[in-house]
């Protein structure tokens, strides 16, 4: 599959998003895809998945069967889990349901089944989500922030699911903020920045963390986060930092969701009770 000098613009007017990219994917291959918010990562995945075409170049020698998972699952269906993965097994022309039981056995979803759609939380969605993108065996796979709100046997679990893709000649295009497949063996690495994609480059790492930094105590109204932060400041031309602490009160329920998504973004964060 080859990009030749895509450009994406949401508008006719509008800025561009990304610029002249020139991409090879090869078969078999695993690509992470990381990147600053806003950088165009989610324009690249749905660009490679065929959900929008590019406002110039071409995207040629597509695989024929993507499976494509969005990093927001759209849980406003009126559906149980399982009649929605029958629903998505009949569009992907499978004969039976088999593959989405086995699925939900992997990813530890078996005990979602019968819930609504509305019903599940943000890291139950995306279980969902992974599933119904591999239900029938992708010839190409693209996850946006496939990790974020998974539990633990889930993360563990799909990177195993990856490597079997790829094994058997499929390629695998993973934006991971988490960072979860940064040692994975043999794959690329690309970075979206500035309307372009470099290859073999990562986003850097968090700044080490700072146990001297004060806390504020000034009390804060509970609330749950619901815009993703600004970057954090950048060092001082004198080679020092300047750096504020600022509480974000949450649920319990919700304090693992926010705290990922927090360090995912690069920010340091220490928990109190």
């Amino acid at each position: 599959m080859r990009l030749s000098t895509v450009s994406f613009r949401y508008s006719r007017r509008g800025p561009w998003i990304l610029r002249d990219v020139e991409l090879t994917l090869r078969p078999g291959s695993v690509i992470e895809v990381t990147g600053r918010n806003g950088a165009g990562k989610s324009t690249l995945l749905r660009l490679l998945a065929g959900f929008v075409p590019p406002s110039q170049g071409s995207i040629s020698d597509r695989p024929g069967v993507v499976g494509y998972a969005p990093d927001v699952f759209p849980v406003d269906q009126p559906f149980t889990v399982a009649a929605y993965l029958t629903h998505m097994s009949r569009i992907r022309g499978l004969s039976s349901t088999s593959a989405a039981g086995d699925l939900a056995g992997r990813l530890n979803a078996t005990h979602l089944l019968e819930q609504p759609l509305g019903d599940l939380s943000k890291g139950s969605a995306q279980k969902i989500g992974l599933i119904q993108s591999l239900l029938a065996p992708p010839d190409l796979l693209i996850l946006d922030e496939p990790f974020a709100g998974l539990d633990e046997q889930t993360r563990t679990e799909l990177p195993v699911i990856i490597e079997e893709i790829a094994a058997r000649g499929g390629t695998v295009v993973v934006s991971d903020h988490q960072k979860q497949l940064q040692d994975f063996p043999g794959a690329d690495h690309w970075l979206v920045a500035d309307g372009d994609v470099s290859l073999g480059t990562r986003e850097p790492s968090p700044l080490p963390a700072d146990p001297g930094a004060p806390i504020s105590e000034e009390p804060r109204v509970p609330q749950k986060v619901s815009q993703k932060p600004s970057p954090p400041p950048r060092p001082s031309s004198q080679g020092s930092s300047r750096r504020v602490v600022i509480e974000v009160i949450v649920d319990a329920g919700d304090a693992d969701e926010v705290e990922q998504k927090l360090r995912a973004d690069g920010y340091l964060t220490r928990r109190s009770s």
